[in-house]
């Protein structure tokens, strides 16, 4: 069992091989089809995303200046990188994986311009939300951190200048990613 889980691409694959048997178990072959599918990406993308947000804000930037400087590169150099990759892809993949939806049900316009009616507009300012926060990920956020986490050549003005710009971007992230789950789970557009 220790070998099985520790293989943590394994693990994803029997997951991602459990979940569709449970799809088309209780669900009638007829239901299970490209909206379910994309729903259950974009939950699963923008679960990672959010998730790895919070740790950020609530763990990993809190605690970085009381470690002491001899153990930071551990951090910078290994664990900051990887938390980086699949941040900004979630984040990518959950945008991607959303406007699926929303084009496939036919709502992405009336969505989009906030024309429609009830949770149409709803969906959209989620729809907003998000994408503001992701271009605040690719933009902003991960250039600095490239600068910050030394991936590419930066001055120590340039790093120090970087990372306030990442922390109000990650921050002003966090302050929408509230508003956003509501009306990305109180529209409940099929």
């Amino acid at each position: 069992m220790a070998k099985f889980f520790g293989n943590l691409h394994l693990v994803l694959a029997v997951g991602l091989v459990l979940a569709l048997a449970v799809m088309w178990h209780f669900n009638p072959v007829a239901e299970v089809n490209i909206s379910s599918v994309f729903r259950w990406f974009h939950v699963f993308f923008g679960v990672l995303w959010i998730g790895l947000l919070y740790y950020l804000n609530f763990v990993q930037v809190p605690t970085m200046p009381a470690i002491p400087a001899e153990q930071k590169p551990a951090i910078t150099g290994h664990i900051a990188p990887k938390v980086f990759f699949f941040f900004r892809w979630a984040a990518l993949l959950t945008v991607v994986t959303g406007l699926v939806i929303a084009i496939n049900a036919g709502y992405a316009h009336q969505a989009f311009t906030l024309s429609g009616e009830g949770t149409v507009n709803l969906i959209g300012l989620g729809m907003w939300m998000a994408l503001i926060m992701a271009f605040n990920v690719w933009f902003i956020i991960w250039p600095a951190q490239k600068k910050i986490l030394g991936i590419v050549e930066a001055s120590a003005e340039e790093k120090a200048a970087a990372a306030p710009r990442a922390l109000a971007a990650s921050r002003t992230n966090l302050l929408l990613s509230l508003p956003m789950l509501y009306c990305m789970v109180s529209a409940n557009l099929g």
